[in-house]
């Protein structure tokens, strides 16, 4: 057996970098998937925070969300970068939880399964507390009704998976304000945070440790092949 191939039979490593600079933890995503690629580590699930920032993913006119001008952006202190995640513009900073899953789909070539794959994971950890959050029919993102609670946006290289999830806990979500998130608009939905739907704060740790729980506790099911397209990885959702 090769060294790649025991490493995907593994349960994946949980790493936590804490407060991070967006550029910064790309730099770091970088690396550690040249090393994924080379069979240098294995499997690996990052948690961080993000210090503010807008970031432009590849979606064509993703910068026309933009709405404040270069003075608002410095006045709030809020970086705008240019990412190669797919998706449109989002926001991430403190009290949002960022998963940037390092994995291989080298056993389980598909995109759009893994795309489900990350969203049955975010609708198990917020269903743990108590919320039911689903999916939209043509809108990326994981839901309580019309309200976006967390975000996905990743990408590959050579079957390496990077990027992932943004879930907000307790974000300022008045830095929402400046950007059309996602392409969400007033017709279609609006931003939320566990602690507005719960009414009280939650520790980062233990929702990072749900996280973890239902990353690796789903991540066999994936790659044992569940319906592309499907919901039928576990769903504990209450």
């Amino acid at each position: 057996m090769s060294a790649a191939s025991d490493q995907s039979t593994q349960s994946p490593v949980i790493v936590d970098w804490g407060r991070t600079n967006y550029a910064a933890a790309h730099r770091r995503q970088d690396e550690m998937v040249a090393r994924h690629i080379a069979a240098e580590i294995g499997d690996t699930l990052v948690f961080t925070e993000h210090e503010a920032v807008f970031t432009l993913g590849l979606r064509g006119g993703a910068e026309q969300h933009l709405v404040w001008t270069a003075e608002q952006l410095a006045r709030e202190g809020v970086e705008v970068i240019r990412t190669n995640r797919g998706g449109d513009i989002t926001y991430h900073g403190p009290g949002q939880i960022v998963g940037y899953p390092i994995v291989s789909l080298e056993k389980r070539r598909d995109l759009h399964a893994y795309l489900r794959f990350l969203e049955q994971v975010l609708i198990n950890s917020v269903g743990a507390f108590g919320l039911v959050a689903t999916r939209r029919e043509g809108l990326t993102g994981i839901w309580l009704g019309s309200r976006k609670v967390a975000a996905i946006g990743i990408a590959v290289k050579r079957w390496v998976a990077y990027h992932g999830f943004a879930l907000n806990v307790h974000s300022n979500l008045a830095h929402f304000q400046g950007i059309v998130p996602c392409g969400i608009n007033a017709a279609n939905g609006t931003v939320t945070s566990l602690q507005v739907e719960l009414g009280h704060e939650l520790d980062l740790a233990e929702v990072k440790s749900v996280l973890a729980r239902e990353f690796r506790t789903l991540w066999p099911e994936f790659l044992n092949h569940y319906e592309s397209g499907s919901t039928q990885l576990t769903n504990k959702a209450k």
